[in-house]
């Protein structure tokens, strides 16, 4: 068996990951046939898939229990599987290269295990291993180990997670990747808002601004470790770019007027956003190698929040053209658009899936605001959900799940909550302070 060095980058720093691929199918007895485990989602009927998992061999008790507890709150906060309580488990494992008695899960209804180990070798390096096991057919279904610095344990259990979720869905997950966020303090009618990032689990949460600036719509690169976002400085207000690993940043451009709504393309070489002059804002592309600026559309309305399709062909955007706010679809290259939204009520803030299939939108009426999908045509819309102040949504890089901000009222702040595309699965996320421009990232790994 090779090992395969994937050195990762990270935005405060590196480390070298050994992945040591399939380590179980040798194992007597075990044959990695085909897994009897099949995952499909409906809202009306769907019960999430009992999964056991055990704390992780090793002599660090509380690492182990640590790593095992993440695992478990990512699977469970996927509305896909339930984890098992710990005290309903029949077999204690102690011994991670044993085949499991596949009887003893069977008692507790358990349908998927989760075992695994993890040891520190003299230097200090850790080496998590991890087995994912098919109680109904007794089969491994997959098996990997990964050698990191001890200090990235948190990193290491987000990635075994999407193992997880990738073997037993067929999709890839969303657990390694992490959320730049506005982080919000002080009272509402002088809120200091600066720019912070987090794991998208709400841990390791830290600033990226001072708050000596209002800062708002972050976007991520889906190539690279930058952000793009606006801030509201002294003088008219700049598009930025920050490089998360050098903490670098650089002006887009100089634009006479306002600037809003900064987003990347797919290739992570254009700059897509909408400016402002005089009555009328209309959408820009600037190439970031050349600086070159491209006007793509030419109207007296007002057109902004602009979103590129994953192929780069089309872009989705807002526009009250037609009288109200409603979602347009044009060519990248500018030209004639066609509006998509008919419902009741104004759409805004469009962005469109990684996968292709939908587009995500804000749509207010009768004084709610409601989170909501449609394919691309405008055809399929479904609301995922209501509130009073509910926006900016943003996709996981599995197409699956969004999260967005929620303004409760009164004098509480926003709060950044995820929803499933069915609409079954809506959580907060926990942050440190109030908290709303949520972006999400690439998968790191």
């Amino acid at each position: 068996m090779n090992d395969v060095n994937l050195r990762v980058s990270r935005a405060f720093g590196h480390f070298v990951m050994i992945l040591a691929g399939v380590f179980l199918s040798a194992m007597a007895n075990v044959s990695p046939g085909r897994a009897e485990i099949a995952i499909t989602v409906d809202k009306g009927t769907f019960q999430p898939i009992p999964i056991a998992i055990t704390d992780f061999a090793g002599a660090d008790a509380a690492l182990n229990a640590q790593i095992s507890a993440v695992i478990m709150n990512n699977l469970k906060r996927s509305g896909l599987f339930q984890p098992i309580d710990k005290a309903a488990f029949v077999e204690r494992v102690t011994n991670p290269d044993a085949v499991p008695n596949f009887a003893s899960w069977k008692v507790i209804k358990a349908q998927a295990l989760v075992t695994g180990r993890v040891t520190k070798d003299a230097s200090g390096k850790l080496k998590t291993e991890f087995r994912l096991w098919d109680v109904l057919s007794g089969q491994q279904m997959a098996g990997q180990q990964y050698m990191t610095d001890a200090a990235v344990w948190r990193r290491v259990s987000h990635i075994i997670s999407d193992a997880i979720y990738m073997r037993l869905t067929g999709e890839k997950g969303f657990f390694d990747t992490r959320i730049v966020f506005v982080d919000e303090t002080g009272p509402k009618e002088k809120r200091v808002k600066r720019l912070a990032i987090m794991d998208q689990d709400g841990a390791n949460q830290s600033y990226l601004t001072k708050g000596d600036e209002l800062v708002v719509t972050p976007r991520f690169s889906p190539t690279s470790q930058e952000v793009a976002y606006m801030a509201f400085g002294a003088g008219d207000p700049k598009v930025y770019i920050l490089n998360l690993e050098t903490r670098q940043r650089e002006v887009v451009g100089n634009f006479p007027g306002m600037t809003f709504s900064p987003r990347f393309s797919p290739d992570g070489q254009k700059v897509v956003m909408s400016l402002a002059q005089g009555a009328s804002t209309n959408i820009y592309t600037m190439d970031l190698r050349t600086r070159a600026t491209t006007r793509l559309t030419d109207t007296t309305a007002i057109d902004t929040s602009p979103s590129y399709s994953p192929d780069g062909a089309q872009i989705v955007f807002e526009s009250d053209r037609g009288g109200t706010q409603q979602i347009y679809v044009m060519s990248a290259g500018g030209g004639g658009a066609k509006r998509i939204s008919f419902g009741e009520g104004r759409y805004s803030t469009p962005v469109w899936s990684p996968k292709g299939d939908y587009i995500a939108f804000t749509r207010q009426r009768a004084g709610t605001f409601s989170i909501g999908i449609m394919k691309p045509d405008g055809s399929g819309e479904r609301i995922l959900t209501e509130g009073f102040h509910n926006e900016g949504p943003t996709w996981a890089p599995n197409g699956r799940y969004l999260m967005f901000f929620r303004e409760q009222g009164g004098a509480a702040g926003s709060r950044i909550f995820m929803v499933d595309v069915t609409g079954r699965v809506e959580i907060q996320v926990p942050t440190a302070s109030f908290s709303s421009d949520p972006a999400w990232s690439p998968l790191l790994n």
